[in-house]
């Protein structure tokens, strides 16, 4: 296991266990990972879904879920304070009789579990959409104060290298406004994981090498990303060759602070994110380890439907990682 993961299971050893939530308890993969996080004894999982289920499964898998807690959404004895709380969330969005039926959802209900400190964190999406994860915590974890939207990055691992590439799962068109939110928290994921955040803004100009719509709104991303953190190292606009390559950086950005030595690097489109991140894990040999959500006043985390144990396994970590 690379570095990135030594670092935070270190972390983690030194704290108190963490609560990681997993709606997804019937997926073998889950599962496994589940039991495999509790005999090590980083985190503590709580399996939500029928608990005849949970249990044949995990016989069927050989996992062992002894050090795990259990949780049936259908037969559980505090689930009018459950109901109580979402109706007090949605503030007269949703009625009594609604979020009964509601909070039955594994997502909702684990959600809920998050928002009442009944556990640090969720991970969804094995068996989940984006949006069936992601929607119950816009709802009910909500954004933190002064960020108006989530959004997705990848810690792209290769050796000793360790990059962050944003948003690559989220936001399709963002504002300006959108990317100082990104980069100003992409910049803070950043400290999670020990890189040091060195801010580049990308674009196809660099320093008005052309100028057009989509140019600007990365210019003034710049600017109101300084504005929200004036400790922030950031600049741009950059093509990626300029924020990444020293001899580059000299001839097209020189009186730059950033000298081809950027380490979080925002894509100005979602299209332009997800294609960067996965041609850097497919022909640079780099990990994509993600999406991780940021942004969010609590940490839930979406896998991939077409996701490993393994992926489990690394985003419960980084989850805990997120809570403490």
């Amino acid at each position: 296991m690379s570095d990135l993961f030594s670092g935070i299971k270190t972390s983690l050893q030194q704290k108190e266990k963490k609560k990681i939530v997993f709606p997804e308890a019937t997926d073998e993969r889950v599962l496994r990972a589940a039991g495999r996080l509790a005999q090590e004894g980083f985190v503590e999982p709580i399996l939500i879904g029928n608990i005849n289920e949970i249990n044949q499964l995990a016989q069927e898998e050989k996992a062992d879920i002894a050090n795990c807690t259990l949780i049936d959404p259908n037969n559980y004895a505090l689930i009018d304070e459950i109901v109580d709380a979402f109706v007090e969330r949605r503030n007269g969005r949703a009625s009594k009789e609604e979020a009964a039926t509601i909070v039955k959802d594994e997502n909702y209900f684990g959600t809920m579990l998050v928002h009442l400190g009944q556990a640090d964190g969720l991970v969804s999406g094995a068996a989940h959409s984006t949006s069936d994860t992601v929607r119950p915590a816009l709802q009910i974890i909500k954004t933190k104060e002064g960020t108006q939207k989530t959004s997705g990055v990848f810690v792209m691992v290769r050796g000793d290298e360790k990059y962050i590439f944003a948003d690559c799962a989220i936001n399709i068109a963002p504002t300006s406004e959108d990317l100082a939110e990104i980069a100003v928290e992409s910049a803070r994921t950043a400290v999670l994981f020990d890189v040091e955040p060195r801010v580049a803004m990308l674009s196809f100009s660099t320093k008005g090498s052309a100028q057009s719509e989509e140019t600007e709104r990365v210019i003034q991303a710049v600017e109101i990303a300084k504005g929200k953190d004036s400790s922030l190292l950031i600049d741009g606009e950059f093509q990626f060759d300029a924020a990444f390559v020293p001899s580059v950086a000299a001839k097209k950005a020189p009186e730059s602070a950033i000298k081809g030595d950027a380490t979080v690097f925002v894509f100005p489109s979602l299209e332009a994110g997800n294609i960067g991140y996965k041609l850097t894990e497919r022909l640079a040999g780099f990990e994509a380890v993600g999406p991780i959500l940021q942004g969010l006043n609590k940490p839930v985390n979406d896998l991939s439907r077409g996701c490993s144990e393994e992926d489990v396994y690394k985003l419960a970590l980084i989850t805990a990682a997120q809570s403490l």
